[in-house]
C-alpha cells in the first residue's frame, strides 16, 4: 500500500511545479518585452526561481510517487538548505532594518527622512553610484512624482502640507523642509532668497527639472531606504510563515524517504504490494 506521506509529498510538488509554470513564462516574457532598467533587472531573478521551483518539484514529485530515493535525498538536501537561508535572512532582514525612522515635521502632515539614520550596510548599498544611478532610473521610469504632481496639481500650499506623503515622495519629490522653498506646485520649489549658502546640501541639489528633483538627495535616498525597510519587515515576516510551511513539508519528505527506503530494503513477490 503506498504511503499517504509520498502522496501528499506528490500533491505538494505537483502544485508546486503547476506554479513554476507562468513563473517561468513571466520571466521570459520580462526578457523579450522589458524596456525599463527596473523591468530589466526582474527577468533574471524571475527566470531562475521558476526554473528552480520546476526543478525542485519535479525531483520531489517523482522521488516521492516513482520511490526514487536519490532524488528525493537531493530533494530534501536542497529543502534544508533553503530553509536555513531563508531562516539566516529573516535574522539578517530584522537586523540590518532594526535602525532608521522618519522625522515628524511641524504641522506637516508627512515625516521626513534622512540616509545618516539608518544601518550602516544599507547605507553602503544605497550609496553606490552604480547602485543609486539604477535607483534612481527606476524612480524617474515608475513616474511616481509626476503622478504626485498630478494628482495635487489644484491644491494649494496649505493642502499640500497636509497630506500624508510615502517616503519616497516625501525625500525625492521635493526639497527638505529646512531650505525654505517656496511651494509652487508638488514638484516645483524656488529659493525666495536665491542664496546657494546652505547648511543642507540637498538644498542645492534640488532642481525643478522632472528628472532631477531631489533624486541626488540624501533625503532621497533615505526614503528609498525606508520604503525598503518596510517592504523587508513585511518579507521577514513572510519568511516566518513560509520556514514554518517548508519544516512541515520537509517532515514529510522525510517519513517519505524513509518510506522508499523501507519499501527497497524488501523485495517484492507477485501478489504483494
Amino acid at each position: 500500500m503506498f504511503r499517504a506521506s509520498n502522496n501528499l509529498l506528490g500533491i505538494l510538488n505537483f502544485v508546486t511545479f503547476l506554479l513554476s509554470v507562468p513563473i517561468l513564462g513571466a520571466g521570459i516574457w520580462l526578457s523579450s518585452k522589458a524596456d525599463t532598467v527596473c523591468e530589466k533587472f526582474l527577468e533574471k531573478p524571475v527566470i531562475a526561481l521558476g526554473v528552480f521551483l520546476m526543478v525542485v518539484s519535479l525531483a520531489g514529485l517523482i522521488g516521492a510517487c516513482c520511490r526514487v530515493s536519490l532524488l528525493l535525498w537531493l530533494y530534501l538536501l536542497v529543502m534544508f538548505l533553503l530553509i536555513v537561508l531563508l531562516f539566516c535572512f529573516t535574522i539578517f532582514a530584522f537586523v540590518v532594518t532594526n535602525k532608521g525612522a522618519g522625522e515628524v515635521v511641524s504641522q506637516r502632515g508627512y515625516k521626513e527622512y534622512k540616509l545618516g539614520d539608518y544601518s550602516n550596510w544599507l547605507q553602503k548599498r544605497v550609496s553606490n553610484t552604480k547602485n543609486w544611478n539604477n535607483i534612481k532610473s527606476c524612480l524617474i521610469d515608475s513616474k511616481v512624482c509626476k503622478s504626485l504632481a498630478d494628482q495635487n496639481v489644484n491644491e494649494n500650499v496649505h493642502q499640500f502640507y497636509s497630506n500624508n506623503l510615502s517616503p519616497i515622495q516625501s525625500g525625492c519629490c521635493k526639497p527638505p523642509t529646512s531650505c525654505n522653498f517656496t511651494y509652487v506646485t508638488p514638484i516645483e520649489w524656488t529659493n525666495p532668497s536665491n542664496t546657494t549658502s546652505f547648511t543642507d546640501s540637498d538644498c542645492t541639489a534640488w532642481n525643478n527639472n522632472e528628472n532631477d528633483l531631489c533624486y541626488n538627495c540624501q533625503s532621497c535616498k533615505g526614503g528609498v531606504l525606508q520604503n525598503i525597510k518596510s517592504q523587508w519587515k513585511k518579507v521577514a515576516i513572510v519568511n516566518i510563515i513560509f520556514l514554518i510551511f517548508l519544516v512541515i513539508v520537509y517532515t514529510i519528505g522525510c517519513c517519505a524517504f524513509r518510506n522508499n527506503r523501507m519499501d527497497n530494503s524488501y523485495p517484492r513477490y507477485k501478489g504483494y504490494p
